[in-house]
C-alpha cells in the first residue's frame, strides 16, 4: 500500500536519479492530493527530459550524416553583435565530440543567462576545438557588418587546434576558407555544433560589454550590450560617442 509512504518520503523518490516506473503507476491510485501533486511533476519533468533528448537527436542530423561519411571534426560556427551600435561582432567556432550529450542546448537566444553560462562551462569542458574571432567597431565601419561578420569567422577558425575538416554555418558560406562548409538556415536552431558556437560567443561578448560598461558607467553597456535601446540612445545623446560605437551605423552615422 501506498499509504505506508508519508508524502515527503515519496517526494525523495521522485527525485532520485532511477524510479521505478511500477512505483509511479501505483501512486497514481493514491486518493491523497500531495501525491498525486508529486505524480504530475514527475511526469512533466519526464516529457521534458524526453523532449530535450528528441531535440538533441534532431539537431545533432546535420553531424551524424558527416560522421556516417567519414568525417569527424565537424566545426560549428555562429556570430553575435551584428545588431548593436557598439562594440565587436563576435564569433565563435567549436567542435564537439560525438559522445557529448548536451540534452537542452538550443541557440544561445532562446536560452537564460544561466542557461547560457551552464552550457559554456560544459562546452569548453568536453569540446575538441574552440575558436573565437573578434572583429572591432573600426573594422566594422571600414568593411560593413556582414564582411566584418566573415572576417571574425575566419579568426575564429584560425585559432582553432585542431583544424576541423568540414563546417556548419547559419545561412552563410566563407569563401576566403578552403575548408568543406555546409550553410544552414536558422542553423543554431538545428544544429548542435551552430548552438554551441552561438553560445560562446554570446558569453564571450557579454563578458566583454560588462567590462566596456565597467570602464564607461554613462552608458549602461552591462545592460543593453550595445543595443539601441531608449538607455542607450539617451546615453549617447547626453554623453557623446566613444571608440566602441559603430559610426556607421544609424542613427549614430546622421548625428556625428
Amino acid at each position: 500500500m501506498m499509504e505506508k509512504y508519508t508524502v515527503d518520503e515519496i517526494k525523495k523518490i521522485l527525485q532520485q536519479d532511477v524510479v521505478d516506473e511500477a512505483f509511479v503507476e501505483r501512486l497514481k491510485s493514491d486518493e491523497r492530493s500531495g501525491v498525486q501533486k508529486l505524480v504530475k511533476q514527475y511526469e512533466n519533468k519526464m516529457q521534458k527530459e524526453y523532449d530535450e533528448f528528441q531535440k538533441f537527436i534532431t539537431m545533432s542530423i546535420y553531424e551524424n550524416e558527416l560522421r556516417y561519411s567519414g568525417v569527424e571534426l565537424i566545426a560549428g560556427i555562429d556570430e553575435v553583435g551584428r545588431g548593436p551600435l557598439a562594440g565587436p561582432v563576435i564569433a565563435a567556432a567549436v567542435v564537439l565530440p560525438a559522445d557529448c550529450w548536451l540534452f537542452g542546448i538550443d541557440d544561445s537566444k532562446k536560452l537564460s543567462e544561466a542557461k547560457r553560462l551552464y552550457f559554456y562551462e560544459e562546452i569548453k569542458k568536453h569540446a575538441i576545438s574552440i575558436g573565437v574571432g573578434i572583429c572591432t567597431s573600426e573594422e566594422i565601419d571600414r568593411l560593413n557588418i556582414y564582411e566584418a561578420t566573415k572576417v571574425a569567422m575566419e579568426r575564429a577558425i584560425a585559432k582553432m587546434d585542431p583544424k576541423p575538416q568540414h563546417l556548419l554555418l547559419d545561412a552563410m558560406t566563407l569563401p576566403n576558407v578552403n575548408i568543406p562548409q555546409t550553410p544552414i538556415i536558422k542553423g543554431d536552431s538545428k544544429s548542435v555544433s551552430i548552438a554551441a558556437a552561438s553560445i560562446i560567443a554570446k558569453v564571450t561578448r557579454d563578458a566583454y560589454m560588462k567590462r566596456l560598461g565597467q570602464k564607461y558607467p554613462a552608458y549602461g553597456f552591462e545592460r543593453h550590450v550595445g543595443y539601441g535601446t531608449k538607455e542607450h540612445l539617451k546615453a549617447i545623446e547626453e554623453n557623446g560617442i566613444i571608440s566602441e560605437h559603430r559610426q556607421s551605423f544609424e542613427p549614430i552615422r546622421s548625428k556625428f
